[in-house]
């Protein structure tokens, strides 16, 4: 049924269909809350409208134990394993690409290299490039992974599948051109830098580097998947079994859906679910339409493919904001009740949504561009 082209037709319809709906849910909370949506829509969005809730200590320690309740088993699991030296051996690919992955390795790392001190040098020489460096710092991370990838296993997206890279390209832009929109209704992230951007020259700013988004993610994620020990004991883990698993899937579209409209109503509160929310409704979405998900494999106990997603998430979440720190255009944050304690200007526990947006990339990935998680 996979290769029927009129089914596959139907499926990114449908597909598209969700994501309008995506689209539409924050400005019809505004709206039934009897606010103006016209203010949300400004672009370039350079008005800051949403005054956010000072530092609370009692809810960053609530949601500081949230998280690490989340983290902890499956960084005390990977240990175990580790440590009991119930690991695989890993996989070489040297003779069998090595040679292509080296050259990939040595070029990305040469260009990021290059891009970061422009980026960050403050040199006359090269004042008219530094709000340009983005792009060119990722490109470098993104040859640089693969040639990881293909040193240790023989493969790497950008060389075995070459369309479906360059389609990653494409889709990434849309996919976080629209969480730019998602933010217009929290406020939780703004650029500084871009004053003088018309909206054509911010948009075409914006966009290539937002194009490397899905690249960089998902080739960390075939790295990471080359290195054993980082996901023993995941593949054996806890099994998640949901009894009535319609009606579940039923009731995490609803709530996630709800809490999706609601972020603009109430952004203080609600921020988090810019990240979660999306992730809620693509997931449920194709459950109930009987296809694999991202989170199907957990039914069986293995983890290892979302520990690893989420993992690739955070690291590049870490590479985003350490050269995001002293670059000339650059993104700050306004967060609610948890804005204090920084690794450089994202809040220490505003890492943990790069947790489910590893598990988004792969969502979006597999939809439209053909890419697989192994």
């Amino acid at each position: 049924m996979e290769g029927n082209g009129k089914y596959s037709y139907w499926k990114r319809a449908v597909d598209s269909a969700v994501f309008a709906v995506l689209m539409a849910l924050p400005p019809l909370g505004v709206w039934l809350s009897g606010r103006p949506v016209t203010e949300y829509m400004e672009f370039p969005p350079l008005t800051r409208y949403v005054e956010h809730a000072g530092f609370s200590t009692p809810l960053f320690a609530a949601l500081a134990a949230v998280i690490a309740a989340v983290v902890s088993p499956f960084v005390f699991k990977v240990v175990r394993a580790n440590l009991g030296g119930r690991v695989r051996s890993g996989s070489d690919g040297c003779g069998r690409g090595g040679k292509a992955g080296w050259m990939l390795l040595s070029a990305g790392i040469a260009i990021s290299a290059a891009a970061w001190v422009v980026a960050w040098g403050r040199f006359a020489v090269f004042a008219d490039f530094q709000p340009y460096t983005f792009t060119p710092l990722w490109v470098g991370y993104i040859l640089a992974v693969n040639g990881i990838a293909q040193i240790r296993s023989g493969r790497c997206v950008m060389l075995s599948t070459p369309g479906v890279f360059a389609g990653l390209f494409a889709a990434s832009a849309v996919f976080w051109w629209f969480f730019e929109y998602l933010n217009r209704f929290v406020q939780n992230w703004y650029y500084v830098g871009i004053d003088d951007f018309g909206p054509w020259e911010y948009f075409l700013y914006a966009t290539l580097p937002f194009s490397t988004v899905l690249p960089a993610v998902l080739g960390t994620y075939e790295a990471l998947m080359t290195f054993p020990r980082l996901g023993a004991g995941l593949d054996d883990s806890v099994r998640i079994r949901v009894p009535r698993s319609r009606l579940a899937a039923v009731l995490a579209l609803a709530v996630s859906a709800a809490g999706l409209a609601l972020i603009g109503v109430l952004p203080d509160y609600l921020f988090p679910l810019l990240w979660v929310s999306p992730l809620g409704i693509l997931v449920a979405s194709r459950s109930l339409r009987g296809e694999r998900t991202v989170l199907s494999d957990v039914v069986s106990g293995n983890w290892r493919r979302v520990a690893l997603l989420a993992l690739s998430g955070l690291v590049c979440g870490f590479f985003w904001e350490l050269w995001n720190y002293h670059s000339l255009a650059k993104w700050v944050y306004a967060v609610p009740f948890v804005g204090d304690f920084k690794i450089f200007e994202m809040p220490v526990l505003g890492y943990a949504g790069y947790l489910p947006f590893g598990l988004e990339c792969a969502v979006v990935a597999e939809m439209y561009t053909g890419w697989r998680a192994l």
